[in-house]
C-alpha cells in the first residue's frame, strides 16, 4: 500500500506541519512546569523523569487518569480554552493526593478533527498552569486530528498523572476509626462533574445562554459555570507532612453517597451534616431551577465540599488551623459512626 504524502494527508484533513508549529509553541509553557527530575523537553518518543533524586525510602508509584467530561462544551460556547487545562491537571492530581502522593509528572492528550493552534495553545497554559499550581511537571502529551471522528471546532481531553509515596505511609482509609472528625475542604464550584446536567438546566430548561447575567450567582453563567476545579495539593502535602490524616476523599462524581464508601472500612459508616457549611449560590440554583431532589444534588454535586479528610479528634483543631493558614476554607461536616451490614454506610442528615 502507498503512503500518503504530507500534502495528501493534509488534504485528508491532517497537517503534520501545524503539528510541528503547536510543538514550537507550547515548548516554553513546558518546560516553565519542569522540576528537578525531569530529563528531557518535549518532541521526543516519550517523557523521561528520573526519581533516584526523590528522598524515599521503600517508593511507590501511584497513577491516575481523567478528563473533563462536557465542561469542554462550555468552554466552547465561550470561546475560552485557558481554563480547562488546569480542570484537567486538577482531577488527576487531586485522586493521586488522597492517597498521600505527591504528584511528579503529568501528560496530556488532545484530541480534535482539525488543530487550532489558538485553541490548542490556551488549553496547554492551563495545563501548564494547573500542573504549577500542584508543583508537577508537564513532560509531554499527544496531539491527535482525527477528521470523521470529531466535528469541526470539537476537541476531547484526558490526562493522566504519576506520582509518588512511601509505602509505609500511604493513605487507604484503613486507619479510619469510630468516632474520627470528618473536616470538609470549600471547592470553587461545580469542579468538573455534573455538567450533562448543568447544561441541561441552563441552556436547555431555562433557555439561556453563557452570557445571561444570573442574579443568584453574581456574575454570568459561562463566568460561573468555568471557575476552574480546585487543586488541594499543596495544601494538604503540608498537612501530611505534620499531622496524621486517616482518610482523604476527592469529592467528584457521585458525590458524597458515592465517594465517602470508597475509603471507608467494614464496619464503618459517616454521617454528614449538611447544615454545617456554605454552599455556593449555583447548588441551591441548580436544585431550584432543575427541581432536583437533595439526594440526587448529593449524588451529582459536590456541593461546594471539593475534598475531604478524616482525622482523629485531637488533631481536629490544629488541622483546621493549618488549613486556613495555607488558604482553604475547612469546614467540620460529620463524624464517623459503627454500623452493621444492614444500615447505609452513608447518611445525610435530614435527607431519606
Amino acid at each position: 500500500m502507498t503512503e500518503l504524502s504530507s500534502s495528501k494527508y493534509s488534504e485528508a484533513g491532517v497537517d503534520i506541519d501545524r503539528g510541528n508549529a503547536f510543538i514550537s509553541r507550547i515548548k516554553g509553557l513546558v518546560a516553565d512546569t519542569h522540576g528537578r527530575g525531569v530529563i528531557n523537553d518535549i518532541g521526543g518518543f516519550s517523557g523521561l523523569f528520573a526519581i533516584g533524586n526523590e528522598d524515599y525510602t521503600d517508593p511507590v508509584l501511584i497513577a491516575s487518569t481523567d478528563g473533563v467530561g462536557t465542561k469542554l462544551n462550555v468552554a466552547k460556547l465561550c470561546n475560552r480554552h485557558d481554563t480547562i487545562g488546569i480542570d484537567l491537571v486538577a482531577m488527576c492530581v487531586n485522586d493521586v493526593i488522597v492517597n498521600g502522593a505527591k504528584p511528579l509528572f503529568f501528560l496530556d492528550y488532545f484530541a480534535s478533527s482539525t488543530l487550532d493552534l489558538d485553541v490548542a495553545t490556551d488549553v496547554v497554559k492551563g495545563i501548564a498552569e494547573g500542573c504549577k499550581i500542584s508543583q508537577c511537571s508537564l513532560i509531554g502529551g499527544e496531539t491527535a486530528e482525527m477528521p470523521g471522528l470529531y466535528q469541526p471546532g470539537e476537541y476531547d481531553l484526558a490526562g493522566f498523572v504519576v506520582g509518588i509515596g512511601e509505602r509505609n505511609k500511604l493513605i487507604d482509609g484503613s486507619d479510619i476509626r469510630v468516632g474520627n472528625k470528618i473536616v470538609g475542604l470549600a471547592s470553587s464550584g461545580l469542579h468538573s462533574n455534573g455538567f450533562s446536567l448543568v447544561r441541561k438546566i441552563f441552556f436547555e430548561e431555562l433557555g439561556l445562554n453563557v452570557d445571561s447575567k444570573v442574579d443568584e450567582l453574581g456574575c454570568s453563567v459561562g463566568e460561573e459555570l468555568l471557575k476552574p476545579t480546585r487543586i488541594y495539593v499543596q495544601s494538604l502535602l503540608k498537612i501530611l507532612r505534620n499531622f496524621a490524616i486517616n482518610g482523604l476523599i476527592h469529592n467528584t462524581g457521585g458525590g458524597f453517597i458515592d465517594n465517602v464508601p470508597r475509603v471507608l472500612p467494614k464496619g464503618c459508616g459517616a454521617i454528614i451534616h449538611k447544615d454545617s457549611w456554605q454552599i455556593p449560590p449555583v447548588f441551591s440554583f441548580l436544585q431550584d431551577k432543575g427541581n432536583i431532589t437533595e439526594a440526587e444534588m448529593y449524588r451529582t454535586f459536590n456541593m461546594g465540599i471539593g475534598m475531604m479528610l478524616i482525622l482523629d479528634d485531637k488533631e481536629l483543631d490544629d488541622v483546621t488551623h493549618r488549613l486556613k493558614a495555607l488558604g482553604e476554607t475547612p469546614y467540620l461536616i460529620g463524624e464517623i459512626q459503627a454500623i452493621d451490614d444492614s444500615v447505609r454506610t452513608v447518611v445525610i442528615e435530614g435527607i431519606s
